[in-house]
């Protein structure tokens, strides 16, 4: 297993509104880059907002200490 940074484009409403894309950036315990994109996939499924995941890149991180 590794740790993957998955960055997802956003779309969320600001205060008047309007639609404003943002940039999230997730941390991901996966064994590939296409196992990190599919658990981005099914937690973000049931999210009312649009979204589009567009990167993800191995990190260097080796544990999460909580």
């Amino acid at each position: 297993m590794a740790y993957y940074i998955a960055k997802v484009k956003v779309v969320v409403s600001d205060t008047n509104g309007k639609p404003k894309k943002s940039i999230e950036q997730y941390l991901v315990n996966a064994v590939s880059i296409t196992d990190a994109e599919s658990k981005v996939h099914s937690e973000l499924a049931d999210c009312p907002m649009d979204f589009e995941v567009s990167s993800i890149a191995e990190t260097k991180i080796l544990q999460v200490i909580d």
